[in-house]
């Protein structure tokens, strides 16, 4: 019996259902966090995201207006180590588009705050939403605030006079602040992507369509090995995607993508010679005990391998499991809607492999990569879905379901 069944039988009260406002809210704000991802892509490859020298929440959205504000930030930026080693020749009106661009990334990340924070008060207020879903929601709420602080965190790394100190030194952010940063906003995006699909689908479960297409009883659906065994997968190879995604920063972070402009092979072999992936020079420990793991997340050549290695890996994972669709016990187990999500899922790899291959190639220009990064995100998404076809309906869509098809009924109407 499905959660929410007794409920309707019984008579109770029924669970609040969120309606489709409150689902399109989400999609937005996802669609939102999906820009902010693609604009700080491109505020790092464009090399803005230092200009800005100081974090104020509130007075920092209003921009210079005047060419004595504009000299006062200029000063500031002249003060960096990123000015004083890369562009101290730099103009001001340079200076200003660079500005703009970091400016642009920060007001968008307090327009997502307003645009997900207000609606949720309100729809929290009017009870539109259950009570867990409002708690989840308001996680949501805080990590933005947190994403905004260690958004400064990271910049705030690339602003270190230490690396005045280091001659091999380049002024940039930490890749580790970045990374996190990146992941901090995947976890947003799939939070609210995720929420609003599943909102949508109980919305329409519970006015009498389909569970995903599936003609059957759903439980002995959910109960099948097949189906059971495809969900496990999807659920591992949607963290293999995400943690590709993440290997993604430290290319950016390190400008590993500007290595070994070719593919399949790298320097002419598949891999580059182990002293050049494992080399002793970034170790930091007298006793080298640090070597292996900060060549991981360090060395470029050693981060651009496994994050090829880690591409290839999801690439063909997406496509043995597409391949699985095809089996007839496999295809007669699984919902329509999840044969096709999984269709839609590997056709978005094939997407982003190439876009990634495009990109290296070309030695990463700004269209390209930020097309790339904003790939997977849609691979992530495609396999988000995908999960959400195999998804028990909620307990509240469940007893609306029932309710409506009792006064549905011909007994109900006479």
């Amino acid at each position: 019996m499905l959660p929410g069944t007794q409920a309707a039988q019984r008579g109770t009260p029924l669970p609040i259902l969120p309606s489709p406002s409150v689902g399109r809210w989400l999609l937005l704000s996802s669609v939102l966090v999906l820009g902010i991802i693609v604009v700080g892509g491109v505020t790092r490859l464009t090399e803005s995201g230092l200009s800005i020298t100081e974090w104020k929440p509130i007075t920092g959205i209003r921009p210079p207006l005047s060419h004595e504000e504009w000299m006062v930030e200029f000063n500031k930026y002249k003060t960096t180590p990123e000015f004083k080693l890369l562009n101290h020749s730099i103009s001001l009106e340079d200076f200003k588009s660079i500005f703009y661009m970091e400016w642009g990334h920060r007001i968008l990340g307090r327009l997502i705050g307003v645009v997900f924070v207000l609606p949720l008060a309100y729809f929290a207020i009017k009870k539109k939403v259950p009570r867990s879903m409002t708690l989840r929601l308001s996680g949501l709420s805080l990590l933005i605030g947190a994403q905004g602080a260690l958004g400064w965190y990271m910049v705030k790394s690339g602003l270190e006079e230490s690396l005045m100190d280091d001659p091999r030194a380049v002024p940039r952010v930490s890749q580790y602040r970045l990374a996190a940063h990146l992941g901090m906003a995947f976890l947003l995006y799939l939070g609210m992507f995720g929420t609003g699909m599943a909102v949508l689908k109980d919305w329409k479960y519970a006015n009498g369509a389909l569970w995903s297409g599936y003609q059957g009883g759903i439980q002995k659906a959910l109960n099948n090995p097949l189906l059971k065994s495809f969900k496990r997968q999807s659920w591992a190879l949607s963290g293999l995607v995400l943690l590709t995604a993440l290997s993604g920063a430290f290319v950016a972070g390190l400008d590993a993508g500007l290595l070994y402009n070719e593919f399949p092979l790298m320097g002419g072999r598949l891999s580059p010679p182990a002293d050049e992936l494992f080399s002793p020079m970034y170790a930091k420990n007298p006793d080298k005990s640090d070597m292996w793991w900060r060549n991981i997340f360090e060395n470029p050549t050693t981060v651009q391998f496994d994050h090829r290695v880690l591409a290839t890996t999801t690439y063909f994972a997406t496509a043995l499991l597409y391949a699985r669709t095809f089996r007839p016990a496999v295809r007669a187990a699984l919902p329509p809607l999840t044969r096709m999500a999984m269709m839609a899922a590997f056709a978005m790899a094939n997407v982003q492999v190439a876009l990634g291959i495009t990109t290296l190639l070309y030695l990463v220009p700004v269209p390209l990569a930020a097309a790339h990064q904003a790939g997977s995100v849609m691979l992530l998404s495609a396999m988000v879905h995908l999960l959400i076809t195999m998804r028990r309906p909620g307990a509240a869509a469940s007893a609306w379901r029932i309710v409506k098809k009792a006064a549905a009924s011909p007994k109900a109407k006479s």
